[in-house]
């Protein structure tokens, strides 16, 4: 591993690089931040996948794809006048030690739970911090992810369960809604609902989905990533359907459902 001083000199050749290439290239030179966040959203997802396969050498390059973005907007940020990146770090590193008072001053939180809980009463004091407990969940996240954040940060000011067997009431609860709504909905003649009725059926199935998060992180699972997981088994054994039909000369809509659903069983039993 490399030395303190190595790393601040690595990141200044990085920093002196993107100078160049702010001048001299043309595409460097014409981008702004609105040209690049849609490439700092797919950056940021390599990431995550790299993450999700526990992918050392694929984590530390995008890592390096995201730390250039972060200092590109930086670099914006200072032909405008605006900022820099000593900025950024400085204001960062005031905000770590300001929301780190069991470290840094002499607030007790002996627990990760207590921690998060100390953060969100201290963002909503802080000056320029949030107004509302909720305020801080940016409204473009992945839906499943935003619901998380917000039943979290609701968490952490006791807006919660008791216990988490508690929430499963809630749970079949909100089944129950939906299957109601579901039968009351006017269908057509192969038993779907009319989309007149969606409405009223994505509503509930939205507080359904809710519930499930709910549960989700009472149990200490990020949902998110359950269901990512979820998503990668499902579509292993859906390949392996595909593969098997290939392997007999045959596109796969000719396969029989019975016979998907035994090479699906297959898959799951060679651990796909």
């Amino acid at each position: 591993m490399h030395t303190r001083q190595e790393k601040i000199e690595a990141l200044g050749r990085v920093i002196d690089t993107l100078d160049r290439l702010r001048v001299e290239c043309p595409w460097d030179r014409k981008q702004t931040n609105e040209s690049l966040r849609p490439n700092t959203i797919e950056e940021v997802y390599e990431l995550t996948d790299a993450l999700l396969a526990s992918d050392n050498t694929n984590i530390s390059k995008e890592l390096g794809d995201v730390l250039l973005h972060i200092l590109f907007y930086a670099k914006i940020g200072e032909e405008k006048e605006a900022f820099d990146i000593a900025d950024v770090a400085d204001r960062l590193n005031e905000k770590l030690i300001f929301r780190h008072p069991h470290i840094f001053g002499n607030v007790d939180a002996e627990t990760p739970e207590q921690v998060s809980a100390n953060w969100e009463q201290i963002k909503l004091k802080e000056k320029g911090g949030n107004k509302t407990v909720l305020a801080g969940v940016p409204a473009s996240l992945p839906s499943l992810i935003k619901a998380y954040r917000i039943q979290e940060k609701a968490a952490n000011v006791g807006f919660d369960w008791q216990e988490p067997a508690q929430v499963w009431d809630k749970v079949k609860e909100e089944i129950a809604e939906f299957e109601a709504e579901a039968v009351a909905a006017p269908k057509n003649e192969k038993g779907k609902p009319l989309p007149e009725a969606r409405e009223a059926l994505a509503d509930e199935m939205g507080d359904l989905i809710f519930s499930l998060v709910n549960a989700a992180r009472l149990y200490g699972i990020h949902p998110d990533t359950a269901l990512d997981h979820t998503c990668r088994k499902f579509t292993n054994r859906f390949n392996h359907i595909e593969q098997q039909a290939k392997e007999q000369g045959r596109d796969l809509s000719t396969l029989s459902l019975e016979e998907m659903d035994s090479y699906w069983n297959e898959a799951k039993r060679l651990g796909l």
